[in-house]
Formats: structure tokens, C-alpha cells, sequence
């Protein structure tokens, strides 16, 4: 049996009358872009013309499990079997041939999003409905960062292993945001196509306004703190934009030194990169590693080589590389075992190891870390689990053959070191 290239979704409480004009053309335009598809209408309880209209038109009706439209989009989500899944209306605003111009985009992004305010889409509506869906697009996207112009379309496209891995909770219009600022925080790439919009044909849209802004809030501020935590894919990119002053400082003061260290000849291993902008940096030839899925999708657009590897365990041979990077990692994991004997592993003899640490022995970074932890709840402070000092360092690593060629400081508390391998593999 032929697998499902893409599911389509339909919300469709009380659209009996759109149903019958929009499941023709929806199956004649999958007919006509040659996929594979199925079709399944959520509503919150069956009624005979839904379900007289489904079954001449080959849709499967799904009574949804929880509330509201986020628990139509949940409960569709659970039954899909597509490679990709759409979203969209039943109330014919969302104009089925506009499926082509999504389908034709699928490998462009893991999210498509019919987008009615960027250049080249329209939104014909209401003023006041326009007025209101501005402020709220511009709301989310200025206030999470987001470089999305239309938040609130319902007419999405998106790869079927960006939603598998969401835990969704919003019960309103205001899932749509939650699905993107979790996708986004996953690593996962958002792109908007141009769309006009056009006013639903019949009937009258199931969104209040009180209760649909009470929910609206609710879920921007539990999305803004989720946002802001290292749990977001691009934390590390967007530190360095930061609207934090001392967050933006140590972004930039930290990727300007530690990129003035790197050789333009020699490849470096990145061990720990996260989604630093210092990926960029890099030589050709370097190798990028993080442990987390989320972090490696979201640097792709620094176009390095990414590999998911423990630092406890690199998948490298013996003296590998000549030049070895690891910034604010070592703190976060425990002393003993020691990810530094993996570091050493794989540098070369004669290779320099640059390293980047809070120095636990000076007094300015226990405060500075305190003073961290109150202005930005959900951020690495917390993650600190072992604390090194300058004077432990250089001990340690004269132990194993290095000899100390540089040092900087940021702020006399974030200790950066290059250390040059002088005797053997530097194996303790």
C-alpha cells in the first residue's frame, strides 16, 4: 500500500455548507500536485450533514477530544499518517490552489506559513479585525523575538516530525503561536510564502473577543518565559542581539576574542557549540559537535559540518585536529570523568586547545552570576555544576604536557585560555 504523503486537517465545527464547496476543489488540487492524501475533518461532536458530505467526498471525520481549536488541532495531530501535514479553514478563506505554491516549498522549511503581511500576500477583512490582527501578529513577533511577520494564519504546511515531538497545551486560536515558538525552540526552520486572504464565505468565525484575548495573554506570557530559557534552540544567536545590555556585552566580547584565537588554516573541533554565532567563525575544514537535536538543527544556517556527540565520548580518532574549541561547557558537567581528557584525546601533538570557563576563584564572577540569575530566570547560571578556578586550571593542564600561551578575561570573571599541546597525546 502506497504511504500518505500529506494529511490535510480541517477544523470543522459547524461548516457543513463551506464542506460541500470546499472538499471538490481541495481533492481536485491534491489530484492535481500528484500526492498521496487524506483528508480529516475534527469537530467537536458528529452531525449528520458533516458526516453525509465526508462520506461522499472521501474525508474522515474525527470528534475531537478537548476544547476549541487547539483541541481540534490535537486531536488531528494524534490521527494523521502523512509525510507532511496541512492546516487550514473550512470557511473557504484559505483558498485550496494555494496548496501548490506550499507543496512546491515543502523542502525549503520544516513550517510553511500562508502569510497575509509579507510582501506580496493581502488580507482582506474588516478594519477592525485587521487592526486587531496586527497588533496581535506584532505583539508575539516583537515581544518573543520572532522574525515572523504573521503568527495567527491557519493555513500551514509542516514536515510530520516537527509536530510529533511538540507537547502542545493552548486551547484556542492561540495554539498557533505555541506551535511555532515550540517548532522554532526544536531548531526547526519557519519560512512564510506571500497568501491573500479572503473573508470566510458563510457563517460567522468561532473566536470571541474577550475570552479569545484573555487567552491571547495567558499564553504570550507562558511563551515568553519558555522563549527566553536555554530550552530555545537559538539562545546562544540571540544573546548576541540580546536587549539585556550585560547579556549582549558578553555575547560579543566573547565571540570576538575566541574568534581572534582560530587559524584560518587550521580545521578546528567545536565541542559544545550550541547555536553561538561562532560557528561562523569557524575555519574551513571544522567540525561543530553538541549533544542536543535542537541546537545542531538550528545552527545548519551557519553551514558548518554539525555532528551530535557527547563530549565525554567524541567520535574522532587520536590527535585529530590541531586546533580544539570548547567555551562554557566544562562548567556544566562534572569533574570527574573528565570531559578535558576527551579534549586532549583528540588534539593533535603541538595543537592548541582554547578554552572558555567562569573563574570560580575571583570575586567578581560568583557576583555576577547572582546578579545573572535574577535578570535572566531560565539561563545557564543555574546549569553551573562544577566550578573551576585559574589556578586548578593551569595546574591541571601543566600536568598533561601544556604549556599556557594566552589569556583573556571578560569582565575579570569569564576565564578564556589557549593552551598549547607540547608533549604527547596530553593523556593524564
Amino acid at each position: 500500500m502506497k504511504s500518505i504523503d500529506l494529511s490535510v486537517i480541517l477544523p470543522a465545527h459547524r461548516e457543513g455548507r463551506n464542506l460541500a464547496v470546499l472538499l471538490p476543489q481541495l481533492w481536485h488540487v491534491l489530484g492535481d500536485i500528484g500526492v498521496k492524501a487524506e483528508v480529516l475533518l475534527v469537530v467537536p461532536e458528529e452531525d449528520p450533514l458533516t458526516r453525509s458530505i465526508a462520506e461522499d467526498n472521501s474525508a474522515s471525520v474525527i470528534v475531537q477530544d478537548g476544547p476549541g481549536y487547539g483541541g481540534a488541532l490535537r486531536s488531528g495531530f494524534a490521527k494523521l499518517s502523512g509525510r507532511f501535514v496541512l492546516t487550514l479553514d473550512a470557511d473557504l478563506s484559505h483558498r485550496p490552489e494555494f496548496i501548490t505554491s506550499l507543496w512546491e516549498a515543502r523542502h525549503t522549511a520544516e513550517v510553511l506559513i500562508a502569510s497575509r503581511y509579507v510582501r506580496g500576500g493581502t488580507a482582506r477583512m474588516p478594519a477592525a479585525r485587521r487592526v486587531l490582527s496586527e497588533v496581535l501578529n506584532r505583539m508575539f513577533a516583537r515581544g518573543l523575538g520572532f522574525p515572523l511577520r504573521d503568527m495567527s494564519s491557519g493555513f500551514r504546511l509542516y514536515h510530520v516530525g516537527v509536530l510529533r515531538q511538540l507537547q502542545l497545551s493552548a486551547r484556542d486560536f492561540d495554539v498557533l503561536q505555541e506551535i511555532l515558538v515550540k517548532a522554532y525552540a526544536e531548531g526547526w526552520r519557519v519560512r512564510e510564502v506571500p497568501f491573500r486572504y479572503e473573508p470566510r464565505a458563510s457563517g460567522s468565525s468561532h473566536a470571541r473577543v474577550i475570552p479569545f484575548g484573555r487567552a491571547y495573554l495567558r499564553t504570550f506570557f507562558r511563551l515568553w518565559l519558555f522563549r527566553n530559557s536555554i530550552l530555545s534552540a537559538d539562545y546562544d544567536d540571540r544573546a548576541f542581539d540580546s536587549s539585556i545590555p550585560l547579556q549582549r556585552y558578553w555575547q560579543r566580547a566573547r565571540v570576538s576574542i575566541l574568534s581572534a584565537y582560530l587559524s584560518s588554516e587550521r580545521p578546528t573541533l567545536d565541542v559544545g557549540c550550541g547555536s553561538s554565532r561562532l560557528i561562523g567563525f569557524l575555519p574551513a575544514g571544522s567540525v561543530a559537535v553538541d549533544i542536543l537535536h535542537r541546537k545542531l538543527r538550528y545552527a545548519r544556517r551557519f553551514e558548518a559540518r554539525l555532528v551530535r556527540a557527547s563530549g565525554f565520548q567524541l567520535p574522532f580518532m587520536d590527535g585529530a585536529f590541531p586546533c580544539v574549541l570548547c567555551s562554557q561547557v566544562i562548567e556544566h558537567v562534572p569533574k570527574v570523568p573528565s570531559m578535558i581528557d576527551e579534549l586532549c584525546r583528540v588534539l593533535a601533538p603541538g595543537g592548541r586547545l582554547i578554552l572558555g570557563t567562569p573563574d570560580y576563584g575571583s570575586w567578581q564572577w560568583p557576583l555576577i552570576e547572582a546578579f545573572y540569575a535574577r535578570l535572566a530566570p531560565g539561563a545557564y547560571a543555574d546549569e553551573h555544576i562544577a566550578h573551576y578556578t585559574r589556578g586548578e586550571l593551569a595546574a591541571l593542564f601543566q600536568a598533561r604536557g601544556y604549556a599556557i600561551e594566552a589569556e583573556r578575561y571578560i569582565m575579570k570573571a569569564e576565564l578564556i585560555m589557549v593552551l598549547r599541546k607540547t608533549q604527547g597525546l596530553g593523556a593524564a
